[in-house]
C-alpha cells in the first residue's frame, strides 16, 4: 500500500500550485485542497461502506469497524444510505412520512394531473407544500416570501404548467407542532392520482431521506421533503427557489429554528 501524502508535501503542493507566495493566496489553495481531498476521503469510505452493505453487512457491524455509532455511519453517509434503502424497496413506499408528508405527495399527484402532465415533477412537490401551511416546509416558504402563485408563476416562466389556480386544498387534521409524528393514514379522503414520479422527485424524495438521516429523524416530514428538493441543483423546483432568492441555508435555518422550538414546548 502506497502512502498517503505527508503534510510536508502537501504544504509543497500547495505553494506550487499557488499564483503567487501571499499567505493569503496560499490560504485559498489550501482550502480548495482540503476540500478536494475530505471529498475523495468520504467517496472512498462511501464505496466500500456500500460493499459491506451489498455484501449484507450490518450498519451496526460496519459502524464497530469505522469505530463510530450507528447514527454517526448515518450522518455522514446519509444519501448513500437513503440510495441503498430505496435500492432496497421494490416499488415507493411512504412508510417513513408523517400525515402532513403523504398528503404533500397525494396533492403532488393531484397538482400534476392538474397541469395535464403524466408524470409528478419536482415543481408539482414544491407546489404541493403549500397545501400544508402549517406544516414546517410551509411556514419556511411562507417566511421567504414564497406563495404557491409565485410559484406557479415562475413554473409558467420557465415553461413548465402550472396546476390550476385557487385555494389550497385543506390540510388534514394533523399535529400542530413539527412535522414528527407516528406516520398514519393521509387524512384527506380523495383518492392517490395515477401519476408516475419523475426522476428529479425520486431523487428528490430520496434526498428527503437522507436529510432526515443527517439530522437524526426517523421520520419523513414536509421540512425534509423541502430540503431534499434543494439538493438536484437542476431541477425546476431547485431554480425555482434560487431564482426567488429562497436560499438552501436560510430554508434550513428556519426550520432547524422551528425544530428547536418544538422540541424547547415538548420535552
Amino acid at each position: 500500500m502506497n502512502p498517503p501524502p505527508s503534510l510536508q508535501e502537501l504544504i509543497e503542493a500547495v505553494r506550487r500550485d499557488t499564483s503567487s507566495d501571499q499567505p493569503l493566496d496560499q490560504l485559498v489553495t489550501a482550502a480548495a485542497t482540503a476540500a478536494q481531498l475530505e471529498e475523495t476521503t468520504d467517496a472512498l469510505l462511501g464505496h466500500f461502506v456500500d460493499r459491506c452493505r451489498r455484501d449484507g453487512r450490518s450498519w451496526a457491524e460496519i459502524s464497530a469497524a469505522l469505530g463510530v455509532t450507528k447514527q454517526a455511519v448515518h450522518k455522514r453517509f446519509a444519501t448513500a444510505v437513503a440510495a441503498h434503502l430505496v435500492a432496497a424497496t421494490p416499488a415507493p413506499t411512504l412508510e417513513r412520512f408523517t400525515n402532513r408528508a403523504r398528503h404533500v405527495v397525494a396533492e403532488s399527484q393531484q397538482a400534476a394531473l392538474a397541469s395535464g402532465s403524466g408524470t409528478v415533477n419536482s415543481e408539482h412537490l414544491l407546489l404541493a407544500l403549500f397545501t400544508e401551511p402549517q406544516g414546517l416546509a410551509g411556514k419556511a416558504l411562507a417566511a421567504m416570501n414564497l406563495s404557491q402563485d409565485s410559484v406557479r408563476a415562475a413554473i409558467s416562466a420557465a415553461g413548465g404548467e402550472p396546476a390550476a389556480g385557487g385555494e389550497p386544498a385543506a390540510a388534514g387534521a394533523a399535529t400542530a407542532g413539527a412535522d414528527a409524528g407516528a406516520p398514519g393514514q393521509v387524512p384527506d379522503a380523495r383518492p392517490t392520482a395515477p401519476a408516475q414520479f419523475a426522476a428529479d422527485t425520486k431523487l428528490a424524495l430520496r434526498d428527503a431521506l437522507a436529510v432526515a438521516l443527517e439530522l437524526g429523524h426517523n421520520y419523513i416530514g414536509t421540512e425534509h421533503l423541502l430540503l431534499g428538493l434543494y439538493r438536484n441543483t437542476e431541477s425546476l423546483a431547485a431554480r425555482i427557489l434560487a431564482e426567488a432568492g429562497a436560499l438552501e441555508s436560510t430554508a434550513r435555518a428556519h426550520v432547524l429554528g422551528a425544530l428547536r422550538e418544538f422540541e424547547q414546548h415538548n420535552p
